[in-house]
This record gives C-alpha cells, sequence and structure tokens, in this order.
C-alpha cells in the first residue's frame, strides 16, 4: 500500500534545504523557533532563535526571509509531525491511537496559541495544515468509532475543538492539564 503525502508534508520538503550543513541549520532554527516561541510568545526575539539553534542571525534570515516566514515554518513543521503521529499510532488499539493522537495535539496547540495572531487563516500553508491535520486525525478517530470506542454523535471537528479549549486554559501544571483532558476524554469514550 502507497502512502500518500500529506499537503503539510509536501511544503515543508519544499522548503527543507537540500545540502546538509544547510537543513541541519534549518531544523536547528525550527526547533529553537518552536522552544522560543512556546516560552515567550511570538514576540520572541529572533536572535535568541539563532542564538539558541548555534547560528548566526544572517542564518536565521536566509532560512527565513521574514517574521512571518518563520512563524509559517514552525507551525507547518508542527503539523507535519503531528501527522506522523497518526500514522505511528494507526495500529494501535482504536481507543489508543486516538487519545495517543490527541496527546501530540495537546503539544501542538501550544505552539500554534505562540503564534496564532501572526497567522492567516487564509493562507496557503494555514489551509494545508488543517487539511493535512483532518486527514491524519479523521481515519484514527473514525476506527475509534467504528470499533465502538468513541461516541458517533459527534464530529473530529468537535473533539478537536474541545481539546483545543482545555488546552488553552492556564493550568497549575502538566498534571493538571492532563487530569482535566483525561475527563474531557472520558465524555467521548463510547464504552466507558
Amino acid at each position: 500500500m502507497t502512502v500518500q503525502p500529506f499537503p503539510v508534508s509536501q511544503l515543508v520538503a519544499s522548503q527543507r534545504p537540500h545540502r546538509k550543513d544547510a537543513a541541519r541549520n534549518y531544523d536547528a532554527l525550527i526547533a529553537a523557533a518552536r522552544e522560543i516561541f512556546a516560552e515567550n510568545g511570538a514576540d520572541a526575539s529572533l536572535e535568541d532563535i539563532a542564538r539558541r539553534a548555534g547560528v548566526g542571525i544572517g542564518t536565521l534570515y536566509r532560512n527565513f526571509p521574514t517574521r512571518r516566514h518563520l512563524f509559517e515554518s514552525v507551525y507547518a513543521d508542527e503539523v507535519n509531525d503531528l501527522c506522523w503521529v497518526a500514522r505511528d499510532v494507526a495500529e494501535l488499539d482504536p481507543w489508543e491511537a486516538l487519545t495517543s493522537w490527541l496527546r501530540r495535539f495537546v503539544d501542538y496547540t501550544v505552539t500554534k496559541r505562540a503564534i496564532r495572531q501572526a497567522m492567516d487563516d487564509e493562507s496557503e500553508i494555514f489551509l494545508a495544515c488543517r487539511e493535512s491535520m483532518y486527514q491524519a486525525g479523521g481515519p484514527l478517530f473514525e476506527r475509534a468509532q467504528k470499533a465502538g470506542r468513541a461516541r458517533t454523535d459527534i464530529s473530529l471537528d468537535d473533539l478537536l475543538r474541545m481539546v483545543a479549549g482545555i488546552t488553552a486554559t492556564n493550568f497549575l501544571d502538566d498534571a493538571q492539564r492532563d487530569r482535566v483532558l483525561n475527563v474531557a476524554l472520558d465524555g467521548v469514550r463510547a464504552d466507558g
């Protein structure tokens, strides 16, 4: 069986440099930006991102000519990772596959929240990311529903909005967030 690439996977691949050293710098910048945006929000210093990535500011600007380009690239990379997680967990028990993917979705929402105000809902990257996320999570959700493990009176969109809403709340710590998420997911279970 041939696995079809997600639209976001094609975008990420087209943006990533092919030369090994350039690709290594690009990946380091994406990882550093993801961390710093999560820590400090969208106004985080680009100099701090370059420093954490171990490169000069010129390397950052060669890869990401504008702050918006960096935001979009970090966002696309995060969604691409989320899509790959869906493939990685697809063979698990239907409920376990769905909840494993949703727990990774929670991590994605942290990055999204940090850079959301800089994103355009109609940009090519945002639309490709949204389509890819639904292509990745949809089969997991449908499989859990068909197995009688997830309620059938809700949609994937309902589920993702619920999880995103929960994660938008400030919690005392990750343990509290996980407890609240577990309570919410108990309400999604059809067999529990």
